[in-house]
């Protein structure tokens, strides 16, 4: 696996990244996160992590005491999900699965904090079909693009504007995926709230045309955001709750920065976090996502900056924030997010192809490049075959 050549690495190991910070429960050796990654191994029926490679996979990233680990999206439910090959929280078999990559994790030093994720509009309404499920968001006929719209009417499938009884029983399903995780062994969980998913497709203008308490103002479009968080405060604690959010992103048909007044979207619940706070219940974590990432699949090197930025946060929120956005590559970007203490780095497609990516990032050795064609296959190369830094020497110096 060759080694990315055109950067210059700098030793971090005397910066404020290597220093530790308390989140949630547990307090961590260093400032490198593992964000969540999407890697579609899981076991289709049934949603199950991977049986073969998945706890070696995991392993293989904490291995440096005292990391924190976000693990992949997870559905707390079958209505939640809609990619066959994405693992679930919600029947013995998973949890089983889950509950030995926890251990792995923890006999390393390390914690994990599963992501819940539910799919909303971006999942493929004819696989929902097929299993009997609804196809659903914010608001009726809304469709992210016309591929999906042409799946859904030939699934006979259409998108769904879920009732209050529903948004009342994804509620449960988030509370039931966070309890089925602690009982596990993990540290805490990420509510997905990013990224076009449900959440965010409740948060969105764009794809939220409710004429109810949860659309039209900022406050009823952040309203089922909200009841998530109280409800998992009140089922696990908030020290076990995280968030993610995207407030620039575009990926899925979100408005991003081409909408001016949607920043006040997320100022507002950045605040009601930080109102909670103040009233005795900090949640662990806010995990925002870079403007310069409006692209899921576009290349690190070739998505430009944004106009936007996320030092908003810190005008409000007083807890720890994660931040990720292609900084492995960029450590002055990295030095200057981390001289504020509050804050930590999420690492994504670098922490694919480099196991030992917070080793690396320490003593300023160079990174492994990644293989975009092997990141969702379901294969063990691209997933458990990526080298450590002395491996990967010795195959270059071999070639």
């Amino acid at each position: 696996m060759p080694l990315v050549k055109d950067y210059t690495p700098v030793p971090l190991a005397n910066t404020d990244l290597f220093k530790p910070l308390k989140v949630g429960n547990t307090t961590v050796e260093h400032r490198v996160v593992m964000a969540p990654l999407t890697r579609m191994r899981a076991h289709a029926p049934g949603h199950i992590p991977n049986r073969d490679w998945a706890v070696e996979y995991y392993d293989q990233r904490s291995k440096r005491k005292g990391s924190m680990i976000i693990t992949e999206g997870v559905f707390p439910s079958a209505q939640s999900s809609g990619y066959d090959n994405a693992p679930g929280i919600w029947t013995p078999e998973q949890i089983e699965q889950w509950t030995k990559i926890f251990k792995k994790i923890h006999e390393n030093g390390s914690f994990v904090w599963p992501q819940l994720w539910v799919l909303g509009r971006q999942a493929f309404p004819d696989a929902m079909a097929r299993d009997g499920l609804r196809y659903d968001s914010a608001s009726d006929d809304l469709y992210m693009d016309d591929e999906m719209k042409e799946k859904a009417i030939k699934s006979n499938n259409p998108q769904h504007g879920i009732t209050k009884d529903e948004i009342k029983q994804y509620v449960k399903d988030y509370v039931q995926g966070a309890k089925n995780a602690v009982e596990a062994g993990a540290d805490g969980v990420e509510i997905h709230s990013a990224n076009s998913y449900l959440l965010n497709q409740f948060l969105d203008p764009i794809s939220n045309h409710r004429t109810d308490e949860y659309g039209g103002s900022i406050e009823n479009r952040a309203r089922f955001t909200l009841e998530v968080v109280d409800a998992l405060i009140e089922a696990v604690g908030p020290e076990r709750v995280g968030i993610r959010l995207s407030p620039w992103g575009r990926y899925g048909g979100m408005s991003g920065s081409a909408d001016p007044t949607l920043l006040s979207q997320f100022c507002y619940v950045v605040g009601e976090l930080e109102k909670r706070a103040k009233a005795g219940k900090r949640i662990a974590f806010i995990h925002l996502v870079e403007p310069r990432v409006t692209d899921l699949f576009s290349d690190s090197t070739a998505v430009p900056e944004d106009d936007g930025t996320n030092d908003f946060i810190y005008s409000i929120w007083k807890g720890v924030v994660i931040r990720a956005g292609m900084f492995p590559a960029r450590p002055e970007s990295i030095k200057a997010a981390v001289a504020n203490d509050q804050t930590m780095i999420g690492a994504g497609r670098y922490f694919i192809s480099t196991p030992d990516l917070v080793d690396r990032l320490e003593k300023g050795q160079p990174l492994n490049k990644y293989d975009r064609s092997t990141f969702y296959s379901f294969t063990k190369e691209g997933y458990t075959d990526y080298p450590t830094y002395e491996e990967a020497v010795k195959l270059e110096s071999s070639t």
